[in-house]
């Protein structure tokens, strides 16, 4: 039996209707495959964040992109005192990990935060040194000679705020050759032989790979710094922006900052 042709004014109607469905279901419901692609992980995220969480966040991001194809984490790494003042003045971001509270506070009394930052690790200063300890630094103490090039952070940034509770809680006043503005400058001046101390956090002893060396010292616990994390209010993509601070939170990515060194909240 010979198939019948469609009529070319009926086809051409059937098509249009077919088109017009098609175009009302993708744009009457926009938002919610937006909404959709957020919670599945797609779409791009801005995330400024401490420079002390630099190695880990990275990493992180690696298994939170594969885990979410069609997802892109950029970073925006500084001191957390930079990045608050850039979020204030407005500067485009999703989300905001700051290397202590006092930072995150001028985020959320700005009401630039979407509800309650959340802590999500801890840190500890560690004296850094270079490998073998030439100069034999064994305390706190010994910063205290002017002969040892010593480098801390500003008093602004949390590793400086967290170096003057130190000498204060030691009863030293350390006369360091430079203050940096995050704890990576201070670090690279250990690593590259423009100092022969500096104070950072042990987690980026740990990060360095064997550039540098950590010293323990016993006043290291009177200035323990949290690390807080929250959504801000102009972000674009909430849903991936949650899912990111849920991922930090959770069990994975608990374990990539105890393995670099991060104590939990």
């Amino acid at each position: 039996m010979k198939s019948r042709s469609v009529p070319r004014s009926v086809g051409a109607a059937l098509a249009a209707t077919a088109l017009a469905v098609l175009a009302g279901c993708g744009g009457g419901d926009t938002g919610g495959d937006q909404e959709q692609g957020g919670q599945a992980g797609g779409g791009t995220l801005t995330v400024f964040a401490a420079a002390s969480l630099t190695g880990t966040f990275e990493e992180l991001e690696q298994r939170f992109e594969a885990a979410n194809p069609g997802t892109d984490v950029v970073f925006n790494f500084a001191g957390s005192s930079a990045l608050a003042q850039q979020i204030n003045q407005g500067a485009p971001a999703d989300v905001f990990a700051s290397a202590d509270q006092n930072n995150m506070t001028k985020v959320t009394d700005a009401d630039k935060a979407e509800g309650a930052p959340v802590v999500f690790a801890t840190n500890t200063l560690q004296i850094a040194v270079a490998p073998q300890n030439p100069k034999a630094v064994a305390s706190l103490q010994d910063l205290v000679n002017p002969d040892l090039r010593t480098v801390v952070c500003a008093p602004q940034v949390p590793c400086g705020s967290a170096t003057e509770k130190i000498e204060q809680a030691a009863g030293v006043d350390i006369p360091a050759v430079s203050e940096e503005q995050d704890v990576k400058s201070v670090l690279q001046k250990v690593t590259t032989g423009n100092a022969d101390a500096g104070l950072v956090y042990r987690t980026d002893v740990t990060a360095s790979n064997g550039q540098a060396q950590g010293v323990d010292f016993d006043q290291a616990a009177q200035a323990v710094n949290e690390y807080p994390i929250a959504v801000l209010r102009d972000t674009q993509n909430q849903a991936l922006a949650q899912q990111w601070v849920d991922y930090v939170n959770g069990d994975e990515g608990r374990q990539v900052l105890e393995a670099a060194g991060f104590g939990a909240p």
